[in-house]
């Protein structure tokens, strides 16, 4: 489930680290941190055929090292696995979901490898569980890749994030190259977001673009989005509106709406709610429950219900 756009929580996500990863080891100019994002969940999805079942999204390690340079600059590297297929019975094992190094000159890092380009970084969607893509570049399935180089430039008030992937011709991690750049601000207490991506495919480009908003109102979030995918083909139109309420310190309720319409007549809409309680005692451990109604084109669908446990580090 992502996040409200909120630029401050991009920028402090372009360095490596986080407030939530727990130190292992930290001296002589090294530190070492150790994150981790465990969610179950029981669910009963829309599908009419299928029973209800114990999922888990996400199961993630991550890695992060850093080595302070001296002079304001740092290298750092971060390496990622994920054990969800292997939870579900679809591998043996892990799976590597990011590996890569980079510099850290303060405003700016560079990072090459196995990463999140900037597209990924796009969206206000509010929903555990989606039905349809959250946004014409998940559609795109191109968020993420083997052969990433990326630039993030963060200030308190603005990010901008550009990335590319090579196709890396004839390599085991051959692919369609890509460009995608993603910039964030705030004006007037609106966060404002734009991306933009272009995948060159064999059968022509494809091209994604989107716009999203953002404000807070006392207690209450509210966002929305929308974007824009061209194959030219079949093109697509996504539209996401979220509202997301505080009603306590340890209770969050949200409603959302994600509507998916395509230039071949098989639009899709998901009507959602849910609550997250958070542990007083520890902010990180958060129970919640989600309940979603889907219309999809030439789809009998039931409500997708579910109830999960999220642990974070």
């Amino acid at each position: 489930m992502k996040k409200l756009i909120l630029v401050a929580a991009i920028a402090a996500a372009t360095t490596v680290g986080s407030v939530n990863a727990a130190t292992i080891y930290e001296g002589k100019g090294l530190t070492y941190k150790l994150k981790g994002d465990w969610q179950v969940q029981l669910r009963d999805n829309a599908s009419k055929t299928k029973d209800a079942e114990v999922e888990f999204d996400d199961l993630e390690l991550k890695n992060s090292v850093t080595y302070d340079l001296g002079n304001g600059l740092k290298a750092f590297g971060q390496l990622d696995f994920g054990f969800k297929d292997a939870a579900e019975d679809k591998q043996s094992g892990s799976k590597l979901e990011e590996a890569y190094l980079g510099l850290d000159f303060g405003m700016a890092a560079v990072a090459v490898g196995k990463q999140n380009n900037a597209a990924d970084e796009f969206g206000v969607e509010g929903a555990y569980e989606h039905a349809v893509s959250e946004d014409a570049f998940d559609a795109a399935g191109q968020t993420d890749g083997d052969d990433v180089i990326r630039l993030d430039v963060a200030t308190d008030n603005f990010t901008l994030i550009t990335s590319t992937e090579l196709e890396a011709e004839g390599e085991n991690s051959a692919g369609d190259a890509s460009f995608e750049i993603f910039a964030a601000t705030s004006v007037g207490g609106v966060e404002l977001a734009a991306a933009y991506q272009t995948i060159d495919k064999t059968a022509g480009d494809v091209d994604s673009w989107g716009l999203s908003a953002a404000t807070k109102l006392g207690s209450v979030a509210l966002a929305a989005d929308y974007s824009s995918r061209d194959t030219g083909s079949v093109d697509l139109d996504t539209y996401n509106v979220v509202a997301k309420f505080k009603a306590s310190k340890t209770t969050t309720f949200a409603l959302g709406l994600t509507e998916e319409e395509t230039s071949a007549s098989t639009d899709a809409t998901q009507i959602y709610a849910n609550v997250t309680y958070k542990f007083p005692a520890q902010k990180n451990v958060s129970v919640f429950a989600e309940i979603s109604d889907i219309d999809e084109d030439g789809k009998d669908l039931d409500l997708d219900v579910l109830a999960g446990m999220r642990i974070k580090f």
